[in-house]
């Protein structure tokens, strides 16, 4: 199939299974569409077993394997994604938040990384640093799955602010160490370019990558700026932040720095100063309506590809029994990566008191690490690494992405102090 028969192919899938969620299931847009399409899956495997001379299932499989997820997210979606997700937080609104943000992207990163990796090192018996590796891919959150689930929450600004400030750079920070990792547990892989294998290759490319995305999304999102508010035409303007999101992600790819910190940090720039001093009125409605448009189509065909990938997953019985015990492993990584930045700051600040199970149980996985697992170098550990993540995600999205706005309703009712 032509790349165009592809993308007609999912668009339309993504239409036709968002009607059966918003007629039948009623879920929240993106959880629905993900339901609908593992259903589907389930189908035609079933359809299988009952008629395996059909050949219904290896069909669909190739089709599947032939789209390439990690590619299509890691070097498509995900720029144009993230900068969606950062156009809509307000640097004053992070500001206050800054702290917890940073911490919890940084030493919260490293955290549950390390809990992850030890523990299904322990569980598997996978050497330490292939375990560190799958603990990178399965640590940072998703900021398309956690911003699609807070449209539906309804939760307090700052606590809002700290969930999606900490997905927009966790997952920029986990990105980085995830190929810092790769480079070390695969030296002679080719996940990433330029990924040294020794400690001193490894600092020197975390530092470029992550200090490079910074300052790259900087530089651009402000020479945008300055250009827009030389312009008043809101069609051009759109057009301008269109290719700030795409030439950026591609320049930042091409320069070796960090392409989804790039996107982040030129998101809040022009969804916050830019939209402040250099468009008018008319030009932030249609910027804002624009990119909200391009969020909600990308994530329903994402969460719907995250659907189909079951087809691409090796379910082995000591595969599945690894991945749901990994459940409880990230689970325990993300307690501990958003209880210790709080506890450190719980001196000099106050938190309300539901901040640490909500932003817990809200730290959903999303189609990033699904994508990072695919794009691992095939080895003995592939398989099981892919499985394990494939079932941490779909729990996460599914369980969690529908009880986490109960639970914050249920938690959050005190006001939250600064």
């Amino acid at each position: 199939m032509s790349f165009l028969q592809i993308t007609s192919l999912l668009i339309v899938l993504a239409g036709a299974f968002g009607a059966i969620n918003y007629l039948f299931l009623k879920l929240p847009s993106a959880i629905g569409i993900l339901v609908v399409s593992l259903a589907a899956s389930m189908v035609v495997m079933g359809v299988d077993l009952v008629a395996p001379g059909l050949g219904i299932a290896d069909v669909v499989r190739t089709q599947v394997t032939a789209i390439d997820f990690s590619d299509a997210l890691l070097e498509g979606m995900l720029g144009l994604l993230l900068f969606a997700g950062a156009l809509h937080v307000k640097i004053s609104d992070l500001r206050d938040q800054w702290r917890v943000v940073l911490l919890m992207a940084t030493i919260g990163v490293g955290l549950s990384t390390l809990i992850v990796g030890t523990g299904f090192s322990w569980l598997t018996g996978m050497p330490f640093v292939i375990a560190l590796v799958f603990g990178a891919l399965v640590s940072p959150t998703d900021p398309v799955a956690v911003l699609g689930v807070l449209r539906q929450a309804n939760l307090q600004k700052s606590l809002e602010t700290k969930i999606a400030g900490e997905s927009l750079f966790n997952d920029g920070v986990g990105y980085v160490v995830f190929l810092v990792l790769v480079g070390v547990a695969f030296p002679s892989g080719h996940v990433a370019p330029d990924s040294g294998s020794g400690l001193a290759d490894a600092g020197i490319l975390f530092v470029q990558e992550a200090l490079g995305g910074a300052l790259l999304g900087l530089v651009l999102g402000w020479l945008v700026f300055r250009v827009m508010r030389l312009i008043d035409d809101y069609s051009l303007e759109v057009l301008i932040t269109l290719g700030l999101a795409f030439g950026g992600y591609e320049l930042a790819v091409a320069l070796h720095v960090s392409a989804p910190i790039m996107a982040v940090c030129a998101g809040l720039l022009i969804g916050d100063v830019g939209a402040k001093h250099g468009m008018s009125e008319q030009t932030r409605e249609y910027v804002d309506a624009f990119w909200k448009l391009v969020d909600e189509i990308l994530n329903a065909v994402l969460f719907l590809m995250i659907g189909f990938e079951v087809f691409a997953v090796a379910f082995t019985m000591d595969a599945v029994v690894a991945g749901v015990l990994a459940i409880a492993l990230a689970l325990v990584a993300r307690l501990a990566a958003v209880a210790v930045p709080v506890l450190i700051l719980r001196p000099f600040r106050s938190f309300s008191r539901g901040v640490i199970p909500i932003m817990t149980w809200g730290g959903l996985k999303g189609g990033i690490s699904v994508a990072l697992a695919l794009s691992l170098p095939d080895g003995d550990w592939k398989p099981l690494i892919l499985t394990a993540t494939y079932i941490i995600v779909v729990f996460s999205i599914i369980v969690q992405g529908l009880t986490v706005a109960p639970l914050a309703r249920k938690l959050g009712r005190e006001p939250e102090l600064m």
